[in-house]
Parts: C-alpha cells; structure tokens; sequence
C-alpha cells in the first residue's frame, strides 16, 4: 500500500515536471483584441509594443521602480543606435505614462517629440507599413501630448506668448517660436482657445473627427479695428482650430539634445491638410466639438422666446445676420432663417452634417438670420432682405461675383415665408390689404414712408437663386388659427417702436374702400399665419419668380392620409405648393424637422444639385 502511494506521487511529480510552461486557451475573441490593441491612451498602460523593449534591455524592474531612470537609459541606448523608430515609440508611450504619474508637463513635452520623431524622422528612413497600428497611436500620443503641454489659465484656456519660448526636457532643451500673427486669422484676432479633444458632446446626432496629426481646439474671434466683416460672427461662436509644433530634424536633434520647433495654428474649416517632410499630412479636426461649445456658451434655447416676446420683455435683440466663420471669397451664401419662437440653434445638427461634408464645406458660406419672430412677417422679410443686401453689397460692390449672386435661402416654419418673400414681386398686392388710395398720395414722414414700402412693395433679389421651404405654413398653421391664441400673441408681443409709430398713423387715416385690415393696429407674425389672415392669403396667391427654383421639404407626423396630415402645427395641405422643382415629405414633428436624417440628406442633395450646376468656380485645392 505505501509502495502503490509512493508509486502515484512519482508519478504526479513526473508528470508536474513534463507540464510545458508555454500553452494556449481559447478565450473571448473581443477580450483578446482589447489586450492587442490596448495602450497608455485607452487603458492607461503600455502597449505590448513599449512592454517588449521594456523587457528587451532588461528595464521592467526599473521602470517600475524609478521610471524617470529607466527612460534616461532607454533614450542613451537609443541615443546609440540612431533612434530606432520602436525605441521612439516606446520612449513617446512611456513619457506620457510619467507625464499622466507626475503631472510634469516636461513629459508631455518630451512625449510629442518622440511620437513626432517616430511619424515624422526626416532623415531618409523608409516610411512605416501602412497597416502598422503604431502609427495611429503615436499621432494620438502627439496631439494628446502637445494638447497637454502647454501652460493653462485657470479657465482652462491655453496662454500662448507669441515670442520665442525655452522649455527645459528630460534630456535637453526645446526652444519653440510662436509668430508674432499666429493668433491673427481671415481678419479677427483669436483668442479664449480651448482644447475640445478632451470634451463629451452630446445634443446633436453626430460627432464628426477628422483624423490626423496636431491638437484640435476652439477659439473665439474678435474682428480686427480695420477690417470689415460682410457678416458678422457671433459674439460667441468658436472657430475651429488645430495647433501644431513641427520640428525641421528632429532625429539629428534629439541626438544633441537641442531641439526647434514652430508653433502654428490652422483654422480646420479652411485647411485640410499641412506639409511636413515634403509630404501632405491631414490634420486632426474636431468641428463638432467646437460648434457644440460655442452652442453652449451663447445659450441660444433659453434666449428663444425672448426671440419672440423680445420688445414685450424690455429684450432688444435687433435682428442679425451671422456666418458660421469669417466670410471668404469664392463661396456661395446659404442662408438658414429660423422660424416662430426659434433660434439658429435649431440648424445646429443639420449644419454639423453639412459642414464636414468636404464637397460642401469649401463651396457654401454658411449664413443666419435671427430675428423678433413676434413682428408682422412683412416686417421681418424686410430685414432679412436689407441685411443680405447689405452683405452683397460689400462682398460684391460692382455686382459681378458669380458665386455671392448664387445664393440659396432655406427657411423653416415662419423663416420659410420670409425666404419666399426673398423670391416674389408682390406689386401692390399687401398695400390693397390696408388701402385702396394709392401708397403715392399717402401722408407719411420720408422714413416711415420708405419703410413702408421697402416692406410692402416686395421685389426678388436678384442674387438669390434658389430657395428651400421647410414646413412653411404658405395657407397659415392652424395653430395660429384660435382667436384666443391671437389675443394671447396681441396681448404679448410688443412691436419695436418704429412699427408703433407706424402703426400709429395708420390708424389716423381715413378709411378707404377695398382695405381688409383694420387699421386701428398692427398684425402680429401669429395674426399674420392665422388662414383667414389677408397677408397669408396674399402671400400664398403670389408665385415665386420663374428664375428662382424651389423646393420644399413637409413633415408629418400622424398616420391621416396625406390631405388630412400635418406635423403638429402646419398641415401638408397649407405646405404643399405647385410649381417647385422637388417635394420631399418626411416623418417629423415641426420643430424637430431639421435634425431628421431625411430632411439633411434631402438638403445634402440640392446643395450638391446647386453645386454642379452652379456658375461659381469650384475652388481649387
């Protein structure tokens, strides 16, 4: 019995002995992918790329143990043998590890030149293969890095001093030159510039990145003293930016321990891509990001209603004309005009599609109107109208610029009446409403008299080309319709004080035959969109001019038969209209009808129509 006992122990210990130290399991096919592809960015660890040489020169021990040690040896080993491009890669990974462990912005520094000098050599070595997954992370390492690396405020802003800038490294020392202009960009000062790669988005349906090299960020823009902005940017809108730190040797550099380099700022709606290394390079761009900051900070929603009860509210909020970024010569205006109680916010993820489209994105300037949508419309199409002559009027003062004279006008709800009266000839048809006596042998002051009839003798502007209606209430919404709805927008809306004063005479003059208003007041925009209201059955009898084409975009949002449908406040029967060249109806409520996909890719496609049939060059890349 002992002797079978001492039998089956040998046998155990042999078998222990012969068990192979190598072996293989299956496991979870995501698990093991995650653990190939994991890195200091995504799990805060090394990959198996810097583990490998870690090992390699027996350095695992001392990293862990004094990591500061280990990398001095590592970059003097690498130092040796000409910077080999894995060693690169493990000191960029490794340096940013101690960077995040230390909080020393040295590291971060330190960091962005390895990843650099890894992408970028600049001394004749055979590119990296194509597929090597090392390359994407050390352009991430690089514009995580130089994100990280320079100085911030309080605020979170970057503090940039445009002069030459030392900055002490591991293992020497970087001098960066900063132009003294760099901040000067497309005729506005930049400044408040914000990294955007580290933000969460959410609100808009997209988040759109381009991948590249350089670290994206936001910034607003103060126009300069002596420059004239045909358009206006928002006060705080952000532009979005990608910063740079390019390095002419850098190999040759890191050998001396003397390092230069140039910092640029690239504004990543008009620039694609940059040069290094005789070689186009796209640039990482994050617009998403930085329209969804400057959206926050203008608080764009909660201003809306002031929008439309402005004057009521003792809010003067004049109307506006305002371009997503510095107008440039060579693109074709889109103008967006938002409707009741609304604001350009509205456009955001439509715009946010459109704009990082890269066939739309250098062809269209993109332009808003905002206005008190509580005025009578004629009023509101009036100063949309004057605003976009004024614009014209300084981009193209000799009247030959085919692409500004190209324009489109989208407008949504009540910014669709006001588009179609961008592309009407009304003759006297809204005077009648008031007057059978001629407007000539009326008796106004001269300024209120050619207000008149800038607003209610409506000419099409002649640049305007082609116009999209987006649930355009052409026969009124019935949710205009109740009496008590009306009384409520009466009692509400107050009219600025030139329609007051207007208003005011009006109500003095003798009645005349064949007028439909009463003249003891002004309508609002909601007696204005009420069915029976003689502007909107004005309007809706007045064709849009035969060299204007038209489009129009319907929701709806029940399961009635079309005649019957609508989208909560206009019906398809008042947005439906004969004579445009497309219809499109889409399943949407009213006012989220913009960010419905099909109503983008609708717009996507006439953008694209008008594009190629347009006479505005394209431009060239």
């Amino acid at each position: 019995m002992r002797r079978s006992s001492c039998a089956i122990s040998l046998v155990a210990i042999l078998c222990g002995a012969c068990a192979s130290p190598v072996g293989i399991r299956a496991s979870d096919p995501l698990e093991v992918q995650r653990y190939l592809t994991r890195n200091v960015l995504t799990v805060g660890a090394p990959s198996d790329f810097s583990l490998n040489l870690l090992r390699r020169y027996d350095l695992t021990d001392a990293f862990n143990d004094d990591p500061e040690a280990a990398l001095a040896r590592l970059h003097s080993i690498a130092q040796t043998q000409g910077f080999p491009s894995d060693t690169l890669f493990a000191l960029a990974e490794l340096s940013f590890l101690e960077a995040e462990d230390r909080s020393e912005k040295q590291w971060y520094v330190a960091a962005a030149i390895y990843a650099y000098a890894f992408l970028f050599p600049g001394d004749g070595r055979a590119p990296l293969g194509a597929l090597d997954p090392r390359e994407r992370v050390a352009a991430d390492l690089y514009n995580r890095a130089l994100a990280l690396a320079f100085h911030r405020t309080d605020q979170g802003v970057l503090a940039l001093d445009p002069a030459a800038r030392e900055r002490p490294l591991p293992f020497g020392r970087l001098t960066v030159e900063i132009p003294p202009d760099v901040l000067l960009k497309d005729g506005c000062e930049l400044f408040d510039l914000q990294p955007v790669s580290e933000l969460e988005v959410w609100g808009l349906r997209n988040r759109y990145r381009r991948p590249g090299i350089g670290a994206p960020l936001a910034a607003k823009c103060r126009p300069l003293p002596d420059v004239v902005q045909p358009v206006a940017l928002p006060p705080l809108a952000r532009l979005p930016l990608t910063a740079l730190v390019r390095f002419q040797s850098p190999i040759a550099e890191l050998q001396s321990g003397e390092l230069h380099g140039r910092f640029d700022l690239f504004s990543t709606l008009e620039v694609d891509s940059v040069e290094i290394d005789g070689h186009r390079v796209p640039l990482e761009a994050e617009p998403t990001a930085a329209l969804a900051a400057g959206l926050t900070e203008s608080r764009f929603w909660s201003k809306e209603f002031q929008g439309f009860l402005g004057n009521a509210l003792g809010v003067k909020a004049p109307s506006s004309l305002y371009g997503l970024r510095p107008y440039k010569k060579g693109r074709i205006p889109a103008v967006f005009v938002h409707g009741t109680a609304s604001s350009p916010a509205r456009w955001a993820d439509m715009v946010n599609d459109l704009i990082a489209d890269p066939r739309l994105r250098d062809r269209y300037a993109f332009w808003f109107f905002t206005y008190d949508s509580g005025n009578p419309i004629v009023y509101s199409a009036y100063q949309l109208r004057a605003a976009l002559k004024k614009a014209v009027a300084l981009i193209d003062p000799e009247g030959s610029d085919p692409c500004v004279r190209d324009m489109i006008v989208l407008g949504h709800s009540q910014g669709g009446l006001l588009t179609k009266l961008t592309s009407i000839d009304s003759g006297d048809a809204y005077w009648s409403n008031f007057s059978s006596l001629p407007f000539d042998q009326v008796q106004f002051n001269a300024k209120d008299k050619e207000l008149l009839s800038e607003a209610l003798f409506v000419k099409p502007l002649p640049f305007v080309r082609e116009i999209v209606f987006l649930a355009t209430p052409h026969r009124g919404s019935y949710l205009a319709g109740p009496a008590f709805v009306r009384r409520l927008a009466r009692y509400a809306v107050r009219l600025p004080g030139d329609l007051a004063r207007i208003g005011g005479t009006l109500a003095t003059m003798p009645a005349h035959g064949g007028a439909k208003l009463a003249l003891d007041r002004l309508p609002t925009s909601i007696d204005n969109m009420s069915p029976g209201n003689s502007f909107i059955q004005t309007t809706a009898g007045i064709p849009v001019d035969p060299r204007v084409t038209a489009h129009s975009i319907i929701a709806v949002d029940d399961d009635l038969p079309l005649e019957e449908a609508g989208d909560g406040v206009v019906k398809y029967k008042s947005a439906h209209i004969e004579g445009v060249a497309s219809e499109l109806v889409v399943k949407s409520p009213h006012s989220g009808m913009q960010a419905a996909p099909e109503t983008v890719e609708e717009v996507r496609r006439i953008f694209l129509d008008h594009s190629a049939t347009s006479a505005c060059p394209v431009p060239a890349k």
